[in-house]
């Protein structure tokens, strides 16, 4: 046979370090990478969205999960001040707003200035609440307020006094009674008439006091209304004098905050606003009415009214550019919401109780949240585009918009919003939301696509290995010596499954390096060295490999029939892979075919029962043509074949024994027996050609070692695709069983070199009259296949 099988080098390939210096001995000769080792793309698209400043320009990141994506852009974002080109950042407030308590104003400050902000005026409360009571307590006020009293007084005395004098000049007595009414009463000399001497009076004298008095209560009710207009008087002077006090200590201590932020003209007009509020109510700060003043002071944190309080919502003291996570994006964590008090028996809630969401922490800079935990949680996601596209952030009741209730709610003014959000999620959330939401790429016009895999190249391993540094620095791991370093990039290259790749899964190398670490530590070695990583990748096997000792249990007890020596006519060892959620391993399947006379039909016994999946149908299909295109090109071939999977009893899918099923199909045409202790994998297209297939070292590994388990023989082997050799990197003992030759590996390119390896013979060229050569297989096939058409 022409066809030799692949030598032992080809079959592994083993990191050499060649870029690394020669005296770099461990990681801690390395400098740490401070990015994610092979996302150039997804930097570039990160870094380009950060510098556009325009609507709509956020990130969907799109990448299976391990990938790093969250810690590349948070080591990116950290490294890199987005905000170099001078947005400014603010603190923000929620204050009073005296016209219209319901809708609470926002105040926008310069970053780190709202809590000294809220302490000045927490400062300014308390002095007010002592020098406001002083300056109402102290001989001038008195003064001021007695000679304001007496006025009111001599002006209702002398008012009276006029009409008494008259009402006496007429025998009539102006009296008050206890009831604090006016009363007019006839005398009868010096005292009150009585009934009895009232009656005794004569008609005419009765009717004149009668008249007599109609006249006085006439003046009486005039007077009255001068007295009420006096009061009303008196009472708007000392309202005046109340105000011109209050209005002296309030102006002496706000004067200089209205100074201090001159500049600012919302804080300067809130100023203003709240010293005409706290002469409108003064009775808060002199505590005339104690139920009032109860519930004004009710705060949940210090002894002021709570109407004057600064509710900081946002606060950026260091004024750095704000990055926030939110691992929990749920309506109110993300929006913010509006806390209710109670105070005895009583439910209330006003603008200090406004409290932040994420998005308000964030505004400035970037929120980083989890695509399919934003669309889990119910009205997030449509809350999210409402305030991309307003650009505005507003504290709304969610229960409010989602019941038919009429509670009294908070309606506090918007703050105008200028964040970035940057979405991590997988393709098919990605595909989804651009399928079924129209307003998705218009609110987040770039993609960060992480890819999987990265060449491997001594550059790139060189890069790799300061990767692995950074991950031990940053987990302050014992540092791993060079033999380490090169078995981990082995062990990524065969995570990525092909000698010329590495796997960017950063999950899964940080996980073995803390397992490494955990084995070196036991063992009380100062360095992680190759024998320790292998000692934690044996340890994670072990503990997810339950399934493929069960599986290999069934070929030990003969449960499972397998042949791995001899020779049999329609039957070969086809490989297949099963998977577990975080496992994956070889195992042999036997491939039979039979045939009976017929119409040259290929029946998939499989398909016919619904075991067979599309993709294992339509290879079912491509090896019918390829036949018909053999032995049926002049005539119809005349036997019917049965092709099934044995001892399967769960689904079949794929197209990887599309090969193995042709050459058992041959065998059986043919009537010549083929090797079983080789086993074959590899799909083929219509011309007979080799295609590529998945799960190379777990097919090759499986059936090596199906053949210890049923008895090693040199001449056992595994024949593959040959554009599959480069995903080759199967496990030691594979490859030094072919180094000492007891285990053979053949890369062939057309299925015939398949039939000539596993017969033992050639497979047959066809010549110019559509004949083969009789000591061929197919040759012997088209024998068989002409007697039967005769």
């Amino acid at each position: 046979m022409s066809i030799t099988p692949l030598s032992s080098d080809k079959l592994y390939r083993a990191s050499e370090l060649n870029g690394l210096a020669a005296d770099c001995k461990s990681t801690k000769n390395l400098t740490p990478l401070d990015e994610i080792v092979g996302q150039e793309r997804a930097q570039q698209a990160v870094e380009f969205a950060m510098s556009i400043k325009e609507k709509g320009y956020n990130i969907y990141a799109i990448g299976r999960n391990g990938l790093g994506k969250r810690t590349m852009v948070l080591r990116y974002l950290n490294r890199h001040d987005p905000n170099g080109n001078g947005v400014p950042l603010y603190d923000w407030c929620y204050v009073a707003n005296f016209e219209e308590t319901r809708s609470p104003k926002v105040l926008k400050l310069p970053a780190g200035t709202g809590q000294k902000f809220k302490k000045e005026i927490e400062k300014l409360m308390l002095r007010l609440v002592k020098a406001l009571p002083l300056a109402f307590d102290n001989e001038m006020y008195y003064s001021r307020s007695e000679t304001l009293k007496n006025q009111l007084t001599q002006k209702q005395e002398s008012s009276l006094l006029t009409l008494t004098n008259e009402a006496k000049e007429k025998s009539v007595s102006l009296s008050l009674t206890t009831q604090g009414e006016y009363q007019l009463v006839a005398l009868n000399g010096e005292e009150p008439h009585t009934e009895e001497s009232f009656a005794k009076l004569s008609e005419d004298e009765q009717q004149q006091f009668e008249e007599t008095i109609n006249d006085l209560e006439k003046q009486l009710r005039g007077i009255v209304r001068q007295l009420t207009e006096l009061e009303e008087e008196f009472s708007d002077k000392i309202q005046k004098l109340n105000e011109e006090v209050a209005l002296d200590v309030v102006v002496h201590f706000i004067k200089p905050l209205k100074e201090a932020y001159k500049g600012q003209s919302e804080v300067k007009a809130y100023l203003t606003a709240m010293q005409k509020d706290i002469l409108d109510n003064l009775d808060i700060f002199l505590e005339e009415s104690e139920e009032q003043v109860a519930l004004a002071y009710a705060a949940l944190d210090k002894k002021m009214p709570r109407r004057y309080q600064v509710n900081v919502v946002v606060s950026q003291p260091d004024q750095k550019f704000p990055i926030v996570v939110e691992d929990s994006p749920s309506y109110h964590s993300i929006f913010g919401y509006v806390e209710n008090a109670t105070y005895k028996g009583t439910v209330f809630t006003d603008f200090s109780l406004i409290r932040s969401g994420s998005l308000h922490r964030a505004n400035g800079g970037v929120l980083l949240m989890d695509a399919v935990k934003v669309l889990e949680r119910p009205y997030v996601w449509d809350g999210l585009k409402r305030a991309l596209r307003a650009r505005k952030l507003n504290v709304s009741s969610l229960e409010r918009e989602v019941t038919l209730s009429g509670t009294i709610s908070l309606e506090p003014e918007d703050i105008p919003l200028n964040v970035k959000i940057i979405l991590f999620g997988d393709y098919q959330t990605y595909q989804l939301l651009q399928h079924y939401d129209p307003d998705f790429s218009e609110l987040f016009r770039v993609t960060a696509d992480f890819e999987d895999e990265m060449p491997r190249t001594d550059e790139s391993e060189v890069q790799y290995a300061r990767f692995i540094s950074s991950i031990v620095n940053d987990s302050e791991m014992l540092h791993c010596d060079r033999k380490a370093i090169a078995r981990i990039i082995d062990y990524s290259s065969r995570q990525a499954d092909d000698q010329n790749k590495l796997s960017l899964h950063s999950a899964d190398i940080a996980n073995l390096l803390r397992e490494s670490n955990y084995v070196a530590k036991s063992s009380k070695a100062t360095m992680i060295r190759a024998n320790h990583v292998e000692q934690a990748l044996q340890s994670q096997e072990k503990r997810v490999s339950r399934l493929r000792d069960h599986v290999m249990q069934t070929f030990t007890n003969g449960t499972t029939l397998i042949d791995t020596q001899g020779s049999v006519v329609g039957q070969i060892n086809g490989l297949s892979v099963i998977s577990t959620t975080d496992y994956q391993f070889g195992a042999p399947n036997r491939i039979t075919a039979t045939t009976a006379y017929g119409e040259g039909e290929v029946f998939d016994i499989e398909r016919n029962v619904k075991l067979g999946g599309r993709i294992h149908s339509k290879g079912v299909m491509i090896l019918s043509a390829y036949l018909a295109s053999i032995f049926g090109k002049a005539k119809k071939i005349p036997l019917t074949t049965h092709l099934t999977f044995e001892q399967s009893y769960g689904g079949v899918d794929g197209d990887s024994a599309s090969m193995a099923e042709l050459c058992a199909i041959i065998s059986a045409f043919s009537d010549m027996s083929i090797r079983q202790d080789v086993a074959i994998t590899g799909s083929m297209n219509q011309f007979g050609e080799a295609q590529p297939i998945g799960g190379l070292n777990e097919k090759i590994e499986g059936f090596f070692d199906v053949c210890g388990i049923k008895g090693r023989h040199p001449t056992q082997g595994v024949i593959i695709p040959k554009s599959n050799a480069h995903n080759l990197m199967l496990r030691k003992d594979v490859v030094a069983a072919v180094e000492k030759g007891e285990f053979q590996i053949w890369a062939i390119s057309h299925v015939t070199e398949a039939i000539e390896i596993l017969t033992g013979k050639p497979a047959g060229t066809v010549s110019d009259d559509n004949a083969y050569p009789l000591d061929s297989v197919y040759g012997q096939a088209q024998v068989k296949l002409n007697a039967l058409r005769l």
